[in-house]
């Protein structure tokens, strides 16, 4: 089972792991194609209309799309466990320490100490 459970993304991102920028990349997974048609009916595009509007746009669209969040979202089950996990390491902390404390208290050291300083 994978750690992080990929869910339905939000927006329009840039790909992280495009050729170009990942604008085509991206565009094909926010519409769910394949990004060899994207590419392609990029490159025709730049064929059939000149190399500098195809680029321009391209190059535009790099800037106003945001790149793909870097850390995967999790699924709200994931975001369970993960918050049950932080509370059991925190709960097992606080367990050790309590104990570490209790343990300076009861010795013979402790004991004496507090008769002499009274």
């Amino acid at each position: 089972m994978r750690r992080f459970e990929r869910v339905q993304k939000k927006g329009l991102y840039r790909s992280r792991k495009g050729i170009l920028l990942g604008v085509c990349k991206g565009l094909a997974d926010y519409f769910d194609f394949s990004v060899y048609w994207v590419r392609t009916i990029l490159i025709i595009c730049l064929i059939l209309s000149g190399f500098w509007p195809i680029m321009g746009l391209y190059f535009l669209a790099a800037l106003i799309m945001k790149p793909e969040p870097a850390i995967p979202v999790m699924s709200e089950a994931e975001q369970g466990r993960g918050a049950m996990e932080r509370l059991r390491r925190r709960y097992e902390n606080m367990e050790r320490r309590l104990r570490r404390m209790e343990g300076a208290v009861t010795t013979r050291e402790f004991d004496w100490n507090r008769r002499l300083n009274t």
